[in-house]
């Protein structure tokens, strides 16, 4: 499962666009634990799993999911905004995120082709995208970045995708996605984008491959040694 020319339908590659928690951010563990904890607060089951399962929604959907299938009734606008604060608050008190390792030097390597680097993400945990600059330096700008303050529907749905494709001018043939979650892998192949799983989760490897992913790595190095290749034969 290792990307190459063969497995690409386009050689004309010109822009990655990289999810951000679980692929720039080891922050995943944290998101888990605050989900956790506040739907626990209320009575309500979740764990672990059920959080990567679900990473890439929004905050909205993912509290409407649990209220559905929980209270049978979906949650209220000021529930919602409740819900999303607590989780959000108790994700800071965890402490700082840190990179995935070796992931810089996967975007150094991209930069270094002169491919653009678009940022797709779910999340709106400022402190993640505030830290994006002082993480990796003059990689992300503003108006390459996709986030839950851009959309309506968030992953699974191509819209996050499709929203950085039209910033960027590209065709879905001229891209390349970076994401280590099913709904964010689904989201991109329903945009017709060459999807690239990194399983640096919890997540059995077989949940990122029936969710569409084109190839699937378990490291960053893993994936920067295939992406010099495919670089050194493009």
């Amino acid at each position: 499962m290792m990307i190459s020319k063969q497995n690409i339908i386009s050689s004309d590659i010109k822009a990655f666009l990289f999810d951000m928690d679980g692929v720039l951010f080891d922050s995943m563990p944290k998101h888990a634990e605050a989900w956790v904890h506040s739907f626990l607060s209320l009575g309500l089951d979740f764990n672990e799993y059920e959080a990567y399962m679900r990473e890439g929604m929004t905050g909205a959907s993912t509290i409407n999911e649990i209220f559905n299938s929980q209270l049978f009734r979906s949650a209220t606008i000021e529930e919602c905004e409740q819900i999303y604060a607590e989780k959000a608050a108790y994700f800071e008190s965890l402490g700082p995120s840190y990179p995935i390792p070796n992931v810089d030097k996967v975007l150094q390597l991209i930069q270094q082709n002169n491919k653009d680097i678009f940022l797709v993400t779910g999340s709106g945990q400022k402190s993640l995208l505030n830290k994006l600059e002082h993480s990796f330096p003059s990689v992300f700008q503003k108006d390459k970045m996709v986030t839950a303050y851009d959309v309506k529907k968030g992953k699974p749905d191509p819209e996050p995708y499709l929203m950085a494709l039209q910033k960027g001018g590209l065709s879905a043939e001229q891209a390349i996605v970076i994401e280590n979650a099913p709904l964010g892998v689904k989201s991109a192949v329903a945009a017709g984008i060459f999807t690239i799983a990194v399983n640096t989760g919890i997540l059995k490897d077989e949940e990122l491959l029936q969710a569409g992913a084109n190839c699937l790595y378990h490291d960053m190095m893993e994936l920067h040694d295939d992406l010099l290749l495919f670089f050194l034969h493009s």
